[in-house]
C-alpha cells in the first residue's frame, strides 16, 4: 500500500511540475510577442466577448495555430486576427464571411456568429495570427488569464515548483540515509509461516505432554536381537591318545 501511495504521490508531482513549466512557458512566451502565446506553432487564447456564441463563449480557451500560407484560408474558417477598437489594436476572434482579391491583395470579411452585420474592416494577411482548429475548453480561458497575473504566477506556478523540489530533496536526502544504514535480512513470507506452523505444533505437543517429534526424546532407541537359531560352535575335541 505504501509503494502503491508513493508512486501516486510521484506521478501527481509530475504533473503539476510539467504543468507549471508549459504555463511559465506560455506566459513568457507571450510577453515576448505582444501578448500572444506561442507553443510549438499552436497558439492558446481566451475568448474574451460573446461575439462568437454559440460557438464559443467568454471565458473559454480556444487554441488556433498558425498558417502556412494565406491561400489555404477560406470562407467559414474562424481565425484570430489583430484590429482596432475603440482605438485599441486588439486581438479579435471571428468567422471569414467572403474572400476578396482585388490586385492580387488577398483579405478576408470577418463577422461574429453572435453579431448581425460584418466588421468594419477587412483583415488581411500581415493581421492574421492563427486559424482556429476547433479545440475549444470552457472556462479555461479566465484560469489563463489568472495564471498571467502575478498573483496567479506565484500561486500557481512558483510554489508548486518550490513544493517539488523540497519534495524531490527530501526524497534524496531518505536515500542516502538508507544507504548509510546496514540492511535489514530480508525475510521471505514462506519462511515466516514455516516458522509459525512449527511453532504451533510444538505449542500443541507441549500441551498434549508429547516431546517434539525432532527432539531427542520421541527418537526410539536401537535394539539388537541375536536371532533365535544361533548356536555357540562346538569345541574341537582333543584327539586321545
Amino acid at each position: 500500500m505504501k509503494k502503491v501511495l508513493k508512486s501516486i504521490v510521484n506521478i501527481l508531482a509530475w504533473v503539476v511540475l510539467i504543468l507549471a513549466l508549459l504555463v511559465t512557458i506560455l506566459v513568457f512566451s507571450s510577453a515576448r510577442n505582444n501578448g500572444v502565446a506561442n507553443l510549438f506553432g499552436y497558439i492558446p487564447l481566451t475568448v474574451e466577448s460573446d461575439s462568437m456564441y454559440p460557438t464559443f463563449s467568454q471565458g473559454d480557451l480556444i487554441i488556433c495555430r498558425e498558417i502556412d500560407s494565406i491561400d489555404a484560408l477560406q470562407e467559414n474558417d474562424v481565425i484570430t486576427f489583430w484590429t482596432i477598437i475603440d482605438g485599441k489594436r486588439v486581438k479579435n476572434t471571428h468567422r471569414i464571411t467572403a474572400v476578396n482579391d482585388e490586385d492580387s491583395v488577398r483579405s478576408f470579411i470577418t463577422r461574429g456568429d453572435n453579431n448581425a452585420i460584418d466588421d468594419d474592416t477587412p483583415t488581411y494577411a500581415g493581421d492574421i495570427i492563427g486559424k482556429w482548429t476547433n479545440v475549444r475548453l470552457a472556462g479555461l480561458g479566465n484560469v489563463m488569464a489568472f495564471l498571467r497575473t502575478k498573483t496567479g504566477f506565484f500561486v500557481c506556478i512558483l510554489i508548486p515548483m518550490a513544493i517539488f523540489f523540497l519534495f524531490e530533496l527530501y526524497k534524496f536526502i531518505v536515500v542516502l540515509i538508507e544507504i548509510k544504514q546496514p540492511a535489514a535480512p530480508e525475510i521471505d513470507e514462506e519462511e515466516i509461516k514455516r516458522r509459525a506452523i512449527e511453532e504451533y505444533l510444538a505449542e500443541q505437543q507441549k500441551k498434549n505432554g508429547a516431546a517434539p517429534a525432532d527432539s531427542p526424546e520421541a527418537q526410539t532407541e536401537e535394539k539388537v536381537t541375536v536371532p533365535a537359531d544361533t548356536a555357540e560352535a562346538p569345541a574341537d575335541d582333543p584327539s586321545q591318545e
